[in-house]
């Protein structure tokens, strides 16, 4: 078996593709902060409300195109037997930039989830006809198949992801903040485990303290110097 490559990447890489982070002061939509639309909570008080949100979203991602970062990832894959990725974010770049091997820690924001009848299945309307979207299958209301603050993560993505960390020999972090758990948590587990940690990030992290390489750049330009080093 070839040595196992893993890479976790977050906003960082698809801020480049012209994707907001939808946090911070630039993320806000309506005077609202993700963390109070993006709950369950939210969505049975005003599913309305959150669905514009959604929706606003979605029309920006579908403008959006993978950039060389997503590229240059695809483009490993193709070239590595035994490389993964692991993404916090829900805009299926990687996806559509040819990545395969793609384990989606948060969901995906072009899938939808029916609140009545559990179906799950991808919706590309953009802008949607009618919100909140009714389910295809039994006309009931559909959520976003992501996953929200207070919300456990998918438990075979989670699992799939820890078990590739305690076995790779090299990982790379790519536009993540690392503060967001249990993402966070696989470089920590993957060098105790005894794999090399490249992190590419043009700001400090609570990774970069356990980084074997650091490289203080954007997603791609990162990217092209690590190639170099491969």
């Amino acid at each position: 078996m070839k040595e196992l490559i893993l890479v976790l990447t977050g906003a960082g890489i698809s801020a480049e593709s012209g994707v907001p982070t939808f946090r911070g002061e630039g993320g806000l939509w309506k005077q609202f902060k993700p963390e109070e639309l993006a709950t369950p909570q939210a969505f049975f008080k005003n599913p309305k409300l959150v669905w514009e949100w959604y929706d606003w979203r979605r029309q920006i991602i579908s403008k959006a195109e993978p950039n060389e970062a997503h590229l240059l990832l695809a483009e490993l894959e193709r070239r590595l037997e035994n490389f993964f990725i692991i993404t916090q974010n829900v805009d299926g770049l990687h996806q559509k930039a040819g990545s395969k091997k793609v384990i989606e820690l948060h969901g995906n924001i072009w899938r939808v989830k029916c609140t009545n009848c559990k179906e799950e299945y991808e919706l590309y309307e953009v802008p949607l006809k009618e919100i909140p979207p009714k389910c295809k299958y039994c006309g009931g209301l559909l959520r976003p198949a992501v996953v929200w603050f207070g919300e456990s993560l998918p438990e075979k993505a989670l699992s799939e992801s820890f078990a590739l960390a305690k076995n790779c020999k090299l990982f790379l972090v790519i536009g993540t903040s690392g503060v967001v758990y249990p993402a966070g948590y696989l470089p920590f587990l993957a060098k105790q485990h005894g794999a090399k940690i490249v992190e590419i990030n043009p700001e400090s992290t609570p990774i970069s303290k356990i980084a074997d390489v650091v490289i203080r750049e954007k997603a791609s330009k990162g990217l092209r110097l690590f190639e170099k080093m491969l």
